[in-house]
């Protein structure tokens, strides 16, 4: 019998397509993982993505899983499309008609209501959601043909502009408004009518697209619901660095995992380094803090050269560990 390879430490970004959930999409890379030939890995996933979702689902192996958490709380930008007319129980594709409406807004109406969606928001999340209501999954309730009363949530919407405007800001002054009416104002000009409107929204953690499709139809005077979501970043991960399900199946049959993982602290981009020597990160590792530290205060990322060593919060000079890493000190 061969020599299992070491777990390895990092992340793997999936494009995960329709269809799969995220828990199916761990319980695949761990299959994939153990078919090439590594030993026992620890795999998480940095925030789930529904199954009629698509896009970037950061997974965690190994000691990475640690800052899966953190990735949790991190912003999220979606694409997605909203089809005016119909409602559904689930507010997309998946569920049952419970509302029609013959009303198309106009273009120019949805451009002047996107900036009434930015900002601090409040929502109510769908009723088919993971969230519990009294123990149990608000989406079991409603399977179950119960009413779901979820209470109210407030949720930060970044931003929020047409996907058009991704890939030419000039369109934006296309829309742009004087007094809630695009300009310049032709009285004459027929009005463009949208059956459906591809928008980008960079949320925080928490918010349901969902229901700000449904929220956005309904302050158009009309009812939508989604017919296409795609995540194209989590966290620091964006759709550039995602790999294909064909692609992370090939480790399976023996493809370097290295030329797929991107490291550890990729998920750490925003966070300062605190360079540390042998003696201080021995003294982290037993778990020790530091003192009297010239660095202002805040989040560190504690490293003995180029390993991770531990997630250190500083503050008046003294450094305490929130998380430490078990990582060899000589790279692989």
């Amino acid at each position: 019998m061969s020599e299992l390879k070491p777990a390895p430490h990092g992340w793997l970004i999936l494009d995960k397509p329709r269809g799969l959930g995220s828990t199916q999409a761990v319980g695949m890379v761990k299959r994939v993982l153990r078919q090439g030939g590594f030993a026992k890995t620890k795999v998480g996933h940095g925030g789930t993505l529904d199954p009629l979702a698509e896009g970037v689902l950061p997974i965690a192996l190994g000691e990475a899983t640690k800052l899966a958490g953190r990735m949790l709380d991190a912003s999220k930008i979606y694409e997605f499309t909203v089809q005016f007319g119909e409602e559904t129980d689930t507010l997309d594709t998946e569920g049952e008609v419970i509302a029609r409406s013959d009303r198309r807004p106009p273009m120019a109406a949805v451009a002047a209501i996107l900036e009434y969606f930015t900002g601090e928001i409040e929502q109510v999340p769908p009723a088919y959601s993971a969230i519990k209501v009294d123990g149990k999954r608000a989406y079991d309730r409603a399977r179950a043909g119960e009413e779901v009363e979820i209470n109210t949530r407030r949720v930060t919407v970044h931003s929020l502009q047409f996907a058009s405007e991704r890939f030419d800001p000039e369109l934006r002054s296309a829309f742009q408004t004087t007094t809630g009416r695009p300009d310049p104002y032709d009285p004459s000009a027929p009005l463009e009518l949208a059956e459906s409107v591809t928008l980008i929204a960079h949320v925080s953690k928490g918010t349901y697209i969902r229901s700000l499709a449904r929220d956005i139809a309904h302050a158009l005077g009309t009812c939508g619901h989604v017919t296409y979501l795609r995540r194209i970043k989590a966290g620091p991960f964006t759709e550039k660095q995602a790999i294909s399900l064909d692609k992370c199946e090939e480790i399976a049959k023996g493809a370097s995992l290295q030329d797929l993982l991107l490291p550890l602290e990729a998920g750490l981009d925003d966070i300062p380094a605190l360079q540390l020597d042998s003696v201080s990160a021995q003294a982290v590792r037993q778990g020790r803090v530091l003192t009297e530290l010239p660095q202002s205060d805040g989040l560190y990322l504690a490293r003995l050269g180029n390993v991770p060593v531990a997630l250190m919060e500083l503050t008046a000079g003294t450094a305490k560990v929130v998380r430490g890493f078990n990582l060899p000190d000589v790279a692989e």
